[in-house]
Formats: structure tokens, sequence, C-alpha cells
């Protein structure tokens, strides 16, 4: 049966970005993925054109596909927006919780073309392969009650930092399995020794540990889990943690390969329907000019086919087509370096369809 994959390619430089990716997709579709391509708006477009970030039309299209490939969502010309339920950034919460995609999964790694684009020396991080499992619908970003009011006389904001047992053990079940299929080593990060919602987590991941005798679990304290991915990032291979924990990890650990505009995501739900998106924003500085890397969107369909439509040959096949296109010294501007040779977006895109032709 012919999949369905909806591509939302949203605001800022995600037009650009995703109509690379699309170019890929259909390289696979003449290689022979069966799949149907849709598109849909969200974010400031789906503000724009229907009064809302994410549009029921959308929405529909969401719940009904396979996968979802999402370009960015968001910029300062909704930014003024008072009633914060319209703001772009509102369309992809809800998208991640009408799917109930829970589990984020951001990996960090860094081609070893690129270990001079990294702020950190060489040493510290060739041969960087992480692994980060983000709790994605649970946390302080969705409890409740949240809001601003006035107390003595004064504005007060609050929200509420909340965790079930039940989703604990839905993302520790994940991430234990990732690391049964990699290095065997998962940390564990909360702040157990502050917030009692991490307490709770760190016993149910204590609790899971022994299901998975073949995963070494270790604990770390986010502050100093933060530290040590500058100081030795090497030392880990796959992390699971919260919400808010995992929106700031992921983003420093993005890093250190270099560019954040080389780094896909994908977020699932229990079915295996998946969004995957770039880790990297909306850039509406660079937005039309081809400046935009679509390398992070090109590998967000590579792990769309391999966790979501059971595609792994073809995911390889675009991952070493991205790894032949770095080895010819093609750059975009966030990754050049003297000795390579800067392209455009459409440049990129077009020599990584050419790269996967005979990949």
């Amino acid at each position: 049966m012919s999949k369905k994959i909806l591509v939302l390619p949203g605001d800022g430089i995600g037009p650009e970005i995703t109509a690379e990716a699309v170019k890929v997709l259909d390289a696979c579709r003449a290689a022979g993925l069966d799949a149907e391509l849709d598109e849909g708006l969200v974010g400031g477009a789906g503000y724009d054109a229907e009064g809302h970030p994410l549009p029921e039309s959308t929405l529909a299209k969401a719940k009904a596909a396979d996968a979802i490939l999402l370009g960015a969502v968001g910029g300062p010309k909704w930014d003024t927006l008072e009633d914060l339920s319209k703001r772009p950034e509102k369309g992809l919460l809800g998208l991640r919780k009408n799917l109930n995609l829970f589990a984020n999964l951001r990996p960090a790694l860094l081609y070893p073309q690129l270990a001079e684009a990294s702020t950190l020396k060489p040493e510290v991080v060739s041969g960087l392969d992480i692994m980060i499992v983000r709790e994605l619908t649970g946390g302080i970003y969705f409890g409740q009650p949240r809001g601003i009011e006035t107390r003595n006389g004064e504005r007060v904001g609050y929200n509420t930092y909340v965790y079930s047992e039940s989703e604990i053990e839905r993302i520790g079940r994940v991430a234990f399995e990732m690391a049964q299929k990699r290095g065997g080593k998962l940390c564990s990060v909360d702040k157990a020794n502050v917030l009692e919602v991490t307490i709770l987590w760190r016993e149910v991941m204590n609790r899971l540990a022994p299901e998975y005798p073949d995963v070494e679990l270790s604990h770390m304290y986010v502050d100093n889990a933060a530290m040590q991915l500058v100081r030795a990032p090497k030392q880990f291979d796959v992390v699971v943690t919260g919400n808010m924990f995992g929106d700031i990890l992921s983003d420093a650990a993005a890093m250190l390969t270099g560019s954040i505009g080389m780094l896909p995501s994908a977020s699932l739900n229990e079915r295996q329907q998946g969004m995957y998106e770039p880790c990297h924003g909306s850039a509406p500085d660079i937005a039309g000019q081809g400046l935009a890397n679509p390398l992070a969107t090109i590998l967000s369909v590579a792990m769309m086919l391999r966790y979501s439509l059971g595609e792994s040959a073809l995911a390889e096949r675009i991952e070493r087509a991205v790894g032949q296109v770095l080895d010819a010294g093609l750059r975009t501007a966030d990754i050049a370096y003297p000795g390579t040779r800067q392209v455009s977006t459409v440049e990129m895109g077009d020599a990584v369809v050419a790269a996967f032709a005979n990949a």
C-alpha cells in the first residue's frame, strides 16, 4: 500500500529547504519508494492564510499521513501577536500533541569532513555520534496550571513541571531500545537533587534497567551534562531526558557538529507515525537568499525512511550521498571554510540528488 507523506514547508527558509528534500524524495520514488506526497500550511503561513497556525485541514491531513516532513515555523512577523495561541510555534506544539509524538530523536553526528567546522578542537569531537532521546509531549511546556497573574500588587508568571510514571516509562523504553541498537550505554539526565519530578524520573529509569541487562544505565544532573557535552562529548552514546532539558541539551550538542544546519530530527508516536524536521529554526534573516543549508532536512528524509516507512536501504543511500557531496568539498555558507566550494541551497540539493543516483 502506498505510503502518505505530508510536506509542511512552514515559514522563513522552510519552503527553500523542503523543496530540496522533496527532490530527494522524488529520487527515492523513482528508485522504488511507493509514496504519495501532499502539502499543507502550518505556523505563520497557516495563520496568514486561515487565521490559525494549525488549520483544521492541515491537522486532518497530518492524522492521515504515515509521515510528515516539516520545514520550520516562526519569525519576527508574528512575534507581536497578542494571542499566544495564534503564534506559529503553537502549530508545531499542536501537531506534537494531537499526534501524540512523544519521542524526539535528535542525533548529534559529526561528519568527518566537517571536523574543522566545529568550534571545538577536532580531537574532542572527531568521531562524535550521540543520540538524544527527548520526551516531547509532557513536562513544563504542557503542564497545567500556567499563566501570568497579579499577586500582592505585582505580576507573577508560573508554569507547572509534571510527569506521570507512564510518560516516563514510555520514553524510557524508547531510549533503552535505542541503546540496545547502538553502543549499549544510556545516560539519563535529570535534576533529582532539586526537583521531585526528576526524582520520580530517576526511580522509573532504575526500575526499567533490569529489563535491559545489555544496556549500561547511568545518571547525570543536567548542569553537569551540559558541561560534559562541551568537555568530553564522546563519553555519551544515548541520552534520555525530559522536554525542557532535552530542548536545551540537543541544541548544545548540535553545535558540536559544526553547524545545526546538518542535523535532522524525528518525533514519533507509539505507531511509528513520525514528524521529521531539521533541528534549526526558520532563519528569516536569510530566507530567500539561497544561503540555507538543506542537508538537515534531507537527512530528516533519511530518518523518515528508516523509522516510519521501513526503507532502511534508501535511508542509507541518502546518507552516503550526503557524505559524497561533502567529500567533494561542496558547502553551504554555514559550513564553508577555506579550501571548500560554497554553493547555494538549490545547488546543494541538486548535488545530493546526483550523488544519490550513484550511491
